[in-house]
């Protein structure tokens, strides 16, 4: 009997158990969303306070998991929107229908109708609440949940999300209530409460003391920028730091070489070219346009990429085919990882050089195949290795590894290393393993580099420090997220290296912000934008940007920009909805374009100085707009913030009206910037008729005036210094850089050799020289002629008039012989006067 009793209570105590764990997934599936709406980014976990611990028999815990199974029969649409942009046919006849008028009869559309729940949601909305009447904290976490994000289509009241945020939060003491709450406070998201960044800092503060990640890297970014707190390094790199340890135990605790780094932050703007459009914003203007050849595949989509590489991979293009195989294996932006589809890509590459049957190499293999097979080799050891679209083997990994080390691949090498260093399906060799890292990080392999500078860090000795950090800053360089993290512990402990604070806090921040799946909404952001869904895109972009992701603050101010355009297109030509009403906020959007700016975003700076300009978000004020556009067109040449400085000059607003002024900075923006170049011409013609209006009335404004040229009377010597230095200085402007290949002879040098440019400079001085002596020879033979032709006229002259010859020639001194110094016709002679 007692026995009996003894297995009743144990199981019991298995039905309460797991029970409660189908609590615990009632609290994580009850809000997640489907592969169309994504869930947010928001830690599902129900965390608690040391002080509140969490028992697993709450009240209402049937309600909860009734409730979710209500949610599981929830369908919703998987509609997708097209990444790749329509063409130019397509556009128009989208315009066309758009233009064309609707047959169509509809009430009008009610603009403030509420929302109706139906069916699955309203009758599991009616448990949770059910179980929160219970004091349950998983039902109103839930609550909390649907009306924030609106999962399920559950419409979105921010008032009570803050209502159950907050209950949790003040009563439970729940991190992932207190974050959120923080974070509403930080934003005043949906007017529920009203912004309070003392409050905000308050609640994330309390939430970080608990460990939640979000808040840690939330109040390190407010301690880094000085966001309702002073700015203090120290503060911010331990914040950072704590987050940062998280994110490597993430990382390393993934398959061997970490986990797998998709990047998924970027800025919606960079789509159009920028904030401005493509030409006028920083980053597609100037210096940093794309500039790339007509054949180029810089401007083409990722689909079009993988449409030619695929075409060229069936024509039997082993480089296409390894050029896919990467792609797909390393995944990016608009790409999912497909591992399945990577190996057999580089499958076709390794079969055209080894047989399949017995590994051995084919005959008459083409050019180059060698040295790709390898490298397909490399990348298929790997994802044995790893067990990626495979179950892990180290024994073939050993084998696909061997192959590419025949021929010097670096990621073999360093696979093969690995497999010796930690002994993965072979015994340990620690010399076996570093001779292979070594050989793969002097390939300037990233993943070798770390793993060697590690094995010398670990010895400790002043010299090993030395090589250590040399080979992690050589993995910097190429984003490894390892390396940035070691580094920061190097700096920040002082360890061969100075302490910086801002340096360390600087690599910290980087290796927290690049664990995206683990700390940010990234994903879910950009999936919910490109499903169409901006609020929901919005919210998610918005927590990101709270944590301190630049791109982020960047897309949640473009997202409530109101000024995208200044001429707004009719609105049957509109082909997108009209924006919701979350997204009217011009004063959030101009806190985040100034704090994208605070992180060296130049285009946001300009956007801050619109703003201010034109007292959009905030009142007008002509100073701080003339100081945003001062800082982004002295510091970093933005044309557009040029261009805008020499409006303000032109019409006076805001500075001292000065056309002279106004007219260099358009200048300047089209020097910039060179496809400026019909605006600026525009401007540049009403201002110079402006101006000259202005000279003709004698107005007080300084018009434009040509710019005064220094000119100097040179004396003879200053000016043969001078035109002798000149002449060096042109000739030595060589064009050697540019026109460096000559035409070779049939012996193989190049033509014209004996006579280079010396020479022919020497020629040509000499033909020159001998030019100007023959001139004077034959003008001083001329002069004689003329002096004897006069002579001999006066000699007529006198013999017409009876006198003598001699009587002539002695009434003056005789004419072609030098006259004597006590002549008075001596100085006349010297100055060139004689015979004149």
């Amino acid at each position: 009997m007692r026995r009996w009793l003894v297995s009743a209570l144990l199981l019991l105590q298995a039905v309460g158990l797991a029970y409660s764990a189908d609590q615990k997934a009632a609290g994580t599936d009850g809000h997640d969303k489907d592969s169309t709406k994504p869930e947010p980014a928001t830690e599902t976990d129900i965390a608690y306070g040391a002080q509140y611990a969490w028992t697993p028999y709450q009240s209402g815990w049937e309600l909860v998991n009734e409730a979710t199974a209500e949610f599981r029969k929830i369908r919703t649409s998987h509609h997708r929107r097209s990444k790749k942009q329509n063409g130019l046919f397509s556009a128009l006849f989208q315009y066309a229908m758009k233009a064309l008028p609707s047959l169509r009869v509809s009430a009008p559309p009610q603009e403030h109708a509420s929302p109706v729940i139906s069916g699955p949601l309203l009758e599991g909305v009616k448990l949770l609440q059910q179980s929160a009447d219970q004091n349950n904290t998983d039902a109103i976490y839930l609550l909390a949940q649907l009306n924030f994000f609106g999962n399920y289509s559950h419409p979105r009241n921010f008032k009570t999300a803050f209502d159950h945020y907050y209950r949790l939060a003040a009563h439970h003491g729940n991190s992932s209530a207190q974050y959120m709450v923080g974070m509403m406070y930080a934003t005043g998201v949906g007017d529920a409460v009203e912004r309070d960044q003392a409050k905000a800092l308050l609640y994330h503060t309390f939430a970080a003391n608990q460990g939640h990640t979000r808040s840690e890297m939330t109040v390190a970014a407010r301690h880094l920028s000085g966001i309702g707190v002073p700015k203090s390094c120290e503060t911010a790199c331990n914040y950072y730091k704590r987050v940062a340890d998280k994110a490597m135990v993430w990382f390393r605790s993934g398959p061997p070489g970490g986990m797998t780094l998709t990047p998924e932050a970027y800025r919606l703007s960079d789509e159009f070219g920028g904030v401005y459009g493509e030409g006028a914003s920083v980053i597609s203007s100037g210096i940093n346009a794309l500039k790339a050849s007509p054949n180029s595949d810089a401007y083409a989509s990722i689909d079009d990429v993988i449409e030619y590489l695929d075409l060229m991979a069936n024509k039997g293009d082993f480089k296409a085919s390894f050029n896919l195989g990467r792609l797909y294996y390393e995944g990016q932006r608009g790409l999912e990882r497909n591992v399945e589809l990577a190996r057999r890509y580089f499958h076709g590459v390794t079969t055209k050089y080894w047989r399949a049957k017995d590994g051995r190499i084919v005959d008459q293999a083409k050019p180059q195949l060698e040295k790709i097979a390898s490298k397909s080799a490399g990348y298929i050891g790997r994802m044995w290795l790893r067990g990626e679209g495979v179950n892990q083997d180290f024994k073939t990994a050993q084998r696909w590894f061997e192959r590419g080390i025949k021929h010097g691949d670096a990621q073999s090498q360093w696979g093969l290393g690995l497999m010796h260093l930690h002994g993965y399906g072979v015994k340990r060799n620690i010399p076996r393993a570093h001779e292979l890292l070594k050989a793969s990080a002097d390939q300037d392999f990233s993943l070798a580099q770390v793993t060697v500078g590690a094995l010398h860090l670990d010895q400790g000795q002043p010299e090993d420090l030395k090589i250590a950090n040399s080979y992690f800053e050589a993995a910097v360089r190429y984003g490894n997220i390892e390396a940035q993290y070691y580094l920061a512990e190097l700096i920040h402990h002082g360890i061969g290296r100075d302490r910086t604070c801002g340096m360390a806090m600087a690599y910290y921040k980087n290796v927290a912000e690049r664990a995206e799946p683990l700390i940010s909404s990234w994903a879910e952001a950009n999936q919910a934008y490109e499903d169409g869904d901006l609020e929901l895109a919005f919210l998610d972009y918005v927590m990101a940007a709270e944590q301190g992701y630049e791109k982020a603050q960047n897309n949640v101010a473009y997202l409530l920009d109101p000024t995208h355009s200044l001429f707004a297109l009719p609105s049957w030509l509109k082909r997108q909805a009209p924006r919701p009403t979350l997204l009217h906020n011009s004063a959030l959007a101009l806190i985040y374009w100034t704090r994208s700016a605070i992180q060296s975003n130049i285009d946001s700076l300009v956007k801050m100085g619109d703003y201010y300009l034109n007292g959009v978000g905030t009142e007008a004020a002509l100073d701080k707009a003339a100081q945003c556009y001062t800082g982004a067109s002295e510091y970093f040449q933005s044309a557009q913030a040029l261009y805008n400085l020499g409006w303000m000059h032109e019409n006076g607003v805001g500075l001292t009206q000065d056309f002279h002024l106004a007219k260099r900075y358009y200048d300047q923006a089209l020097e910039t910037n060179e496809e400026a170049y019909l605006p600026v011409t525009l401007s540049l013609l009403k201002l110079r008729l402006r101006s000259a209006w202005n000279t003709f009335t004698h107005g007080r404004v300084n018009s434009i005036r040509d710019e005064p040229s220094p000119k100097k009377d040179w004396s003879l010597s200053e000016w043969i210094a001078n035109f002798v230095q000149d002449d060096t200085v042109y000739y030595e402007d060589t064009y050697e850089e540019y026109y460096d290949d000559t035409i070779a002879g049939s012996d193989g040098e190049p033509m014209g050799e004996a006579l280079d440019d010396d020479d022919l400079d020497g020629v040509l001085e000499s033909i020159v020289i001998f030019g100007l002596l023959g001139a004077i020879i034959w003008l001083m033979y001329y002069r004689a002629q003329r002096q004897e032709a006069h002579r001999r006229a006066q000699e007529n002259a006198a013999l017409q008039g009876g006198l003598p010859a001699g009587g002539a020639a002695a009434a003056q001194p005789p004419v072609g012989q030098f006259p004597q110094p006590d002549d008075p016709n001596f100085a006349q002679w010297l100055a060139g006067g004689v015979g004149h």
